[in-house]
């Protein structure tokens, strides 16, 4: 694929709110971008070229889709395998197949990791009711049940956390679907690795954030002097090492985040991976001269990469729900940088926007 001039469209499968932010990259490079999202009022469809409003699964609106764009990205991997491959079969698609369906399934993408020589916290595969119980007893009655698919933010999942559980409860409280149990792991941090990989197999990583939850959904990613915990350059060098390992054997090209836990002893367990931009990535909007907008967007165009390191510390924090009903004061700080993702409700546990807070470099 030789690299996409301006004027060139990028197709994006999805049209949240790392669909805007990758349009509002793409508008920089003179690149338009086509949204495919089955929602009328997708956010990335206000500041894309074009949007076509479609199932995902709608084979002529595909086609068409296809056919209007140079190369199609995503910005979420919950695409029916069906269509994924009736696009890659019509137009280049950046990440390819093996991403995407690798990280569709939680025990699919763990058999991978295990087979890189990766460490994942211990797991057992779950089909019924039946293998809760006995599987919950052998990873230390202290366990947390995955759906193998779609889950995202803490859902589709619920933690069992003493010996006397009820599996068939739980069960169902995860849609009785297929699923994973782990072990609960003892972790001091969540840290994630970045990275963006060309289509000639250059990569790129941008510092490693500390990344803290609420309610199942990321609350701050910081770097820098806004980090709770020291990430240490042989941590750093850890993880953004067993990143590109995984891009490579994906083949993957794009944006590729690995999350981790740290445990007390100082070593790594990936939790998952994500073949897209993150939001654990937003921070390098403000504090890095090519974020991870920029350089998905130039890894799928076939562009050089841009350079990743950070010219600032910082501390992305997600408006969640209500959140974003306190703009003012966060307008009023002067260090702040506000990023809203044009979201008409506002709805508990629903991303509204973020915040950047930056200070100069330590």
């Amino acid at each position: 694929m030789n690299a996409l001039q301006p004027g060139s469209t990028i197709g994006i499968l999805g049209g949240g709110q790392l669909g805007r932010m990758l349009a509002m990259s793409a508008a920089r490079y003179g690149l338009k971008i086509h949204i495919f999202d089955p929602a009328k009022d997708a956010p990335a469809a206000e500041v894309a070229a074009t949007h076509t409003c479609a199932s995902y699964t709608d084979g002529n609106a595909l086609a068409s889709f296809a056919k209007a764009c140079q190369v199609v990205t995503f910005e979420f991997e919950n695409v029916p395998k069906a269509s994924l491959e009736q696009l890659a079969g019509a137009v280049p698609l950046h990440p390819g197949l093996a991403s995407l369906e690798t990280s569709q399934d939680r025990l699919t993408e763990k058999q991978f990791l295990e087979r890189l020589g990766l460490n994942v916290a211990p797991y057992a595969a779950i089909d019924g009711p039946d293998a809760i119980e006995r599987a919950h007893t052998a990873l230390g009655g202290d366990t947390v049940l995955k759906t193998r698919r779609l889950g995202y933010d803490g859902k589709g999942q619920t933690r069992l956390q003493t010996a006397d559980i009820d599996a068939h409860q739980a069960w169902q409280a995860i849609g009785a679907a297929p699923a994973v149990l782990e072990a609960r792991i003892a972790f001091v941090a969540e840290v994630s690795a970045i990275i963006a990989r060309d289509i000639d197999g250059n990569a790129v990583a941008y510092d490693v954030p500390v990344n803290i939850h609420k309610d199942g959904i990321l609350d701050t990613s910081s770097v820098g002097q806004f980090s709770a915990f020291n990430v240490t350059p042989d941590l750093t060098r850890q993880a953004q090492e067993a990143a590109v390992k995984v891009a490579v054997a994906l083949e993957h090209v794009g944006v590729l985040t690995v999350e981790f836990f740290v445990t007390e002893q100082g070593t790594l367990l990936i939790n998952e991976i994500a073949p897209r931009v993150h939001n654990s990535g937003h921070w390098t909007m403000d504090a890095c001269l090519h974020d991870q907008f920029d350089n998905h967007i130039r890894a799928v165009a076939g562009w050089p990469l841009g350079a990743p390191e950070r010219h600032s510390d910082a501390v992305m924090t997600n408006l969640v729900g209500p959140d974003v009903e306190e703009l003012a004061s966060h307008a009023a700080r002067p260090d702040t940088q506000i990023h809203l993702y044009g979201k008409a409700d506002v709805r508990k546990g629903r991303k509204m926007g973020h915040i950047t807070r930056i200070a100069p470099r330590t």
